[in-house]
């Protein structure tokens, strides 16, 4: 059976598996994992706004045969950046259990999240970043429809170490 990727609203009952993306380093990945944080600010959050707001969200990546019939497989999620005076972009990432690696979902996640936020808001670009060495984001952004951008030097802290990170972005104009 072909299981279809969708993004969709997380479940309630689906918030102790997004939080083994967060707080377990085994499942957060070597790139996902960044410390132990609020284990229960997740809940506190899904509970005030369901992981929505004006400037950031969160959604669940799920496959599955039917979209009644999804199984939770991770999160993508959004939040605005400034990009000029006037401007704003939206900042994706994704985070995916250990068991759902390596099968292409995340690559059509991200596709489906940069679809969605054109469609639903009227930001021009999705950016997203990954640590320069990991070769297997970037071929996913890239054959999401990303275009590199360059390196970002020292710009994020993980695990006792600034490191650089490889920029991706996509315009609207490139969704056809």
């Amino acid at each position: 059976m072909v299981k279809t990727v969708y993004i969709r609203p997380i479940a309630e009952a689906e918030l102790d598996l997004l939080a083994l993306l967060f707080q377990d380093p085994g499942e957060a990945s070597e790139y996902g994992f960044f410390g132990y944080g609020d284990p229960g600010r997740l809940r506190r959050d899904f509970a005030e706004n369901g992981f929505f707001t004006d400037h950031s969200g969160r959604l669940a990546v799920a496959v599955g045969s039917a979209r009644e019939s999804t199984e939770f497989v991770g999160e993508v999620g959004w939040h605005r950046v400034t990009t000029g005076p006037t401007s704003s972009s939206w900042n994706i990432g994704i985070a995916l259990l250990a068991r759902a690696r390596g099968q292409g979902y995340g690559t059509r996640a991200q596709r489906l999240l940069a679809e969605y936020l054109f469609a639903h808001t009227q930001l021009n670009r999705v950016e997203a970043s990954t640590e320069v060495d990991n070769v297997v984001e970037r071929r996913s952004l890239e054959k999401a429809g990303f275009s590199y951008e360059g390196v970002l030097r020292g710009a994020c802290f993980r695990a006792g170490q600034w490191r650089d990170m490889a920029s991706y972005s996509m315009v609207r104009a490139d969704v056809g």
